[in-house]
Order: structure tokens, then C-alpha cells, then sequence
């Protein structure tokens, strides 16, 4: 049975690092086990390589890493791939374009990508303004397991992002401009935590304003009592805000902030003694390398939590974690988002897989996408659907992953994420 899902959290909590140009301190799919085997035909170096395109702001205004995690973990997915042998005897050759961040170096990385190295797709794209998507929807290029950091996943055919949509996609955001998306999030907390109080912290600064103000209203939607919370965004004042979390007894922290402005406010909040249930954070803060970001903020970096649609990077017990885990050790750090961009590799290849008798190309591969549903990357993902329907769905029944981080241990996870699932209003939003 397919489990749709929201997408207005997962996708606004992705455009959280990306609001500020800020400086940075088909159910049960399985790729088979021979995709990960030598095989009885010539080697993958034999015949012409297959390639495609990773796309990413690996510099950018937001920081120099910001935007490189899934096409790292695309990467090493298929390093991995090619050492067993390829797709059908035939290498997959990564190209890779740095957009810079800006709509300029995207559009000529389009360009390049798609007009001179002949990629059959792009995968696990990550860019802070994907303003070439339109041009690689007219040229029918399967775009595949990308983040969907602003609307364009939710705009454009031929494009699929890694939480699948709802959306028309007929060359407008989400229907007629609005897109709609549910409150899981905030009903988790209230259900399971008994949250009632959530404060929500931001810049005095218009993108992260209006992030803000999209999260209070889906806490309030769910019978929260909502603190606002702003700060200076050249001298911001976050001890002030934590002494006023303490005071109004907030359970649950949300923010509209940067990795930096985070763990200042959680160093403040340690300060003060503010005490909460949780300081919720995103898909993109979902990392290991929170024992050095929030090195000064002990008992603020254990109320840490995560939200998400993909299973917890540190589930090695799972056996489709720990092969992700183990072809990325030499990357010295981990994150959620390599454990999707991983997952997007792995479904493009399950899509090349297909053709590969007719011949691989962009039209296969996506009519392939274009037909796959319920898709799990060997149960990385929450079911991914793509529908168009005419009108957006007023309520859906939503499922989400949740971690916790604990020292010594890294993100624990929460409970099952194919049963932690609410029945959730949608609300709309502009993009």
C-alpha cells in the first residue's frame, strides 16, 4: 500500500540553509543484489561509458559545503557500482558542474551537462537556484532524486525529486502558485511528547521571516501556542531570546537560522538554563558533525532532533545503512543527505537497469521514472509517489523519520518511520 507524504515541511525544512545568503561557520523496490556482482560479460571498462550529471552548488554564498552531501553520496554509490561491474557491462561516468550558487553558473552548467557532455540524466541535483530546470524539462533529461530546495520539483515534467509530489507539474509552482503541504512534524511532537508551547526563532531578514511565519502557522493549525522569536541578523542577540524561551516555557524550538546562528543560540540557551523538550531541527542539520557544531552547547546539542523522509544515517543495523556507511568511510563525516543522494543514484540505476535490453537513453530512463511508484531504495526512502492530481488533496496520511541525538551514541532513531504516520491537514503556502 503506498504511504503518500507531505512535502511542505520536508521541502521547507531543505530551503532552511538555502533562505539566507548567510556565511557558514514501485512498493518494495529492491535493487537486486547483481547490480553489486561481477557478471559473466566484458568488463564495465569494455564498452562505452554511461554518464551522467551531478549537479550542485559545492561554492556558493550559503558555504562551500552546503550543497555538496547528496552528490558525494551519488558518488560513492556508483565508485561502488563500477567496481562490481556497472550497468550492463557499460561504466557510469560521473560529470559534474559547480553552478557557483547563482542562477548564471546554473544555467550554463545546464547547458554544459546537457548539450556537450551528453549526460542520459542528472542525479541528486542540489543547487541553491535551480534556475536552468526549465531547460532541462524542454529537453526531456530525466532529473532524478534531486532536493527540492525551492519549487522547480513541483513545476517542471521530467523532473523527480527525492520526495516525490503531488503537483500538475505543468510549468507552474504547485497548482495555480500555491503549493500545500501538511503539519506531521508538529503532530508528532504534540502526540508522542505532549508539546504544547513551540517557539520559532528567525532573522530580522525577509526570507527568513517568511519561513518563520510558515512554521507558526502549522503550529498553530495544530493547537500550538506559538512564541515568536527574531533576532538582528548582524548582531543578533541570542541570550535575550533564550532567556525569553526559559520565561515562557517553550517545549519545542524551531528556527529559521544558519548552522552558526543555531548553535549560538543553543550556547545561549545552555547559558540561561532554557530547558526544552526539543530544538527541532532539518534534514540538511542531520549530520555527524554536530559534536563540533554545537561543541559549546552540551545539554542544548542533546535536546537536538531531526525530521525526515529517509532512515537514520546511523541505523547501521539496517543492512542497506551500513553498505551506505561503508562505501562512505573515507568521507570522514556523514549526513542524511549523502544517504539520499546515495539512494538517488541507486534509483537511477535501477531505471537504466531497465532499458538496458532496448538501450539506455533519456527517453527510456524516463518513461521509466515517469511509471515508477512507491519506490524505497532498499527501504532508504519513505515510499516515493508521483501523481498529478487536478486539485491539491485537503488532507493526506503523512509518515516521517525521526532521530535523536545523543553523545556517545550519534542520531538515535524514533520509533519505525513507516508507522510514525498521522492523517494531517494541508495547508497552502506560496513558494
Amino acid at each position: 500500500m503506498r504511504r503518500p507524504r507531505s512535502r511542505r515541511c520536508r521541502a521547507a525544512e531543505a530551503a532552511a540553509a538555502a533562505l539566507l545568503l548567510l556565511p557558514a561557520a514501485a512498493c518494495g523496490s529492491r535493487l537486486p543484489e547483481s547490480d553489486f556482482e561481477h557478471r559473466d560479460h566484458p568488463s564495465a571498462t569494455a564498452r562505452a561509458p554511461l554518464r551522467v550529471g551531478i549537479l550542485a552548488s559545492a561554492t556558493s554564498p550559503v558555504g562551500g559545503d552546503a550543497f555538496t552531501g547528496p552528490g558525494d553520496g551519488a558518488r560513492a554509490f556508483f565508485d561502488r557500482l563500477n567496481a562490481r561491474g556497472g550497468i550492463d557491462g557499460r561504466r557510469v561516468e560521473v560529470r559534474t558542474c559547480d553552478d557557483g550558487g547563482s542562477g548564471v553558473g546554473d544555467n550554463a552548467c545546464v547547458h554544459r551537462l546537457i548539450d556537450e557532455d551528453k549526460v542520459v540524466a542528472l542525479v541528486a541535483t542540489t543547487v541553491l537556484d535551480y534556475a536552468g530546470a526549465s531547460r532541462v524539462s524542454h529537453a526531456r533529461v530525466p532529473d532524478i532524486g534531486g532536493q527540492p530546495i525551492g519549487a522547480a520539483y513541483d513545476t517542471w515534467p521530467h523532473l523527480y525529486g527525492i520526495y516525490g509530489s503531488l503537483a500538475p507539474r505543468d510549468g507552474t509552482p504547485g497548482w495555480h502558485g500555491t503549493l500545500y503541504g501538511g503539519t506531521e512534524v508538529y503532530r508528532y511532537f504534540k502526540r508522542e511528547h505532549g508539546a504544547r508551547t513551540a517557539a520559532v526563532v528567525s532573522y530580522n531578514q525577509a526570507a527568513s521571516a517568511a519561513y518563520a511565519r510558515l512554521v507558526e502557522r502549522g503550529l498553530r493549525a495544530e493547537g500550538y501556542r506559538v512564541v515568536a522569536e527574531q533576532v538582528d541578523f548582524a548582531l543578533p542577540n541570542f541570550r535575550a531570546v533564550a532567556a525569553d524561551l526559559k520565561q515562557q516555557g517553550a517545549d519545542l524550538v524551531f528556527d529559521a537560522l544558519d548552522t552558526h546562528g543555531n548553535a549560538l543560540l543553543c550556547k545561549a540557551m545552555d547559558e540561561v538554563g532554557a530547558r526544552v523538550t526539543a530544538k527541532v531541527t532539518n534534514v540538511q542539520n542531520w549530520t555527524s558533525t554536530v559534536p563540533d557544531d554545537y561543541r559549546d552547547a552540551p545539554r542544548c546539542r542533546n535536546a537536538l532532533w531531526a525530521t525526515g523522509s529517509s532512515r537514520n544515517l546511523d541505523d547501521t543495523g539496517d543492512p542497506a545503512v551500513q553498505e551506505f556507511r561503508t562505501a562512505t568511510r573515507g568521507l570522514g563525516t556523514h549526513s542524511q543527505w549523502q544517504l539520499e543522494g546515495w539512494a538517488a543514484a541507486m534509483w537511477f540505476t535501477e531505471a537504466a537497469r531497465s532499458c538496458a535490453r532496448q538501450g539506455i537513453t533519456r527517453a527510456c530512463v524516463d518513461a521509466w521514472m515517469n511509471r515508477s511508484e512507491g519506490f524505497t531504495a532498499d527501504g532508504l526512502l519513505l515510499p516515493v509517489v508521483f501523481e498529478r492530481l487536478p486539485e491539491p488533496p485537503k488532507t493526506r496520511r503523512t509518515c516521517l523519520s525521526v532521530a535523536r541525538w545523543r553523545d556517545g551514541r550519534g542520531w538515535v532513531s524514533q520509533g519505525d518511520m513507516n508507522r510514525t504516520c498521522f492523517d494531517v491537514p494541508q495547508l497552502p503556502y506560496a513558494p
